[in-house]
């Protein structure tokens, strides 16, 4: 069943003056459906070649699934967890947690700023359940599929490719970051980290 690209949950302009319009458009509809195109395209060279048996460019095709589909899945992330009129505090449970892994709310949202900030390239900051441990945790991922922690999942997904920002911020990354923190919809986190916990 070939993937398709989910809609905006909110209008292309609703995310102003932190994210404008003009990013949006591109970023949804060029370059996220770009991962779910190339998405398909390997999932279907990767039937063929079991259908046929030739796996000579398994490689490159194992690859190819894994940058686009983990584009895929962490736009789609990234979209839900923005809002314009969401949650703009953790609450529950995972406030909860935010206090006893990283001790405050202020503390989680410095490092997760932090590590945006300091990703090499491009890629995001996740903030991520870790399973076998049941901990919170904050991490960088280099372009799409690098750096994963096995075992984690995501719960919020900060994208700090240029696309996401440059035709606003430029080179400011810091300043998209900090932007970009003020529509976090911490109600959507929230509801993934109950959904996570069980």
């Amino acid at each position: 069943m070939p993937h398709e690209l989910p809609p905006l949950p909110y209008a292309y302009d609703a995310l102003e003056p932190h994210i404008d319009e003009q990013t949006m458009r591109v970023h949804h509809d060029l370059h996220h459906a770009g991962y779910v195109k190339g998405l398909n395209a390997a999932e279907q060279r990767l039937l063929e070649a079991r259908q046929s048996g030739d796996f000579s460019l398994i490689k490159h095709w194992s690859r190819e699934l894994a940058f686009h589909g983990s584009g895929h899945a962490l736009h789609a992330l990234f979209w839900s967890n923005l809002s314009p009129d969401g949650l703009r505090e953790p609450s529950g449970g995972l406030a909860e947690a935010i206090q006893r892994d990283f001790g405050s709310y202020e503390a989680a949202k410095s490092q997760l700023q932090a590590a945006a900030v300091a990703v090499e390239g491009s890629g995001w900051a996740i903030l991520a359940r870790h399973e076998p441990t049941g901990l919170l945790e904050i991490l960088t991922v280099e372009k799409h599929q690098d750096l994963a922690h096995w075992g984690s999942v995501p719960l919020l997904a900060l994208d700090v490719w240029e696309h996401a920002y440059y035709l606003k911020y430029q080179n400011r990354r810091g300043d998209y970051v900090r932007a970009v923190l003020n529509v976090i919809d911490w109600a959507d986190v929230g509801a993934r980290y109950q959904a996570a916990v069980g």
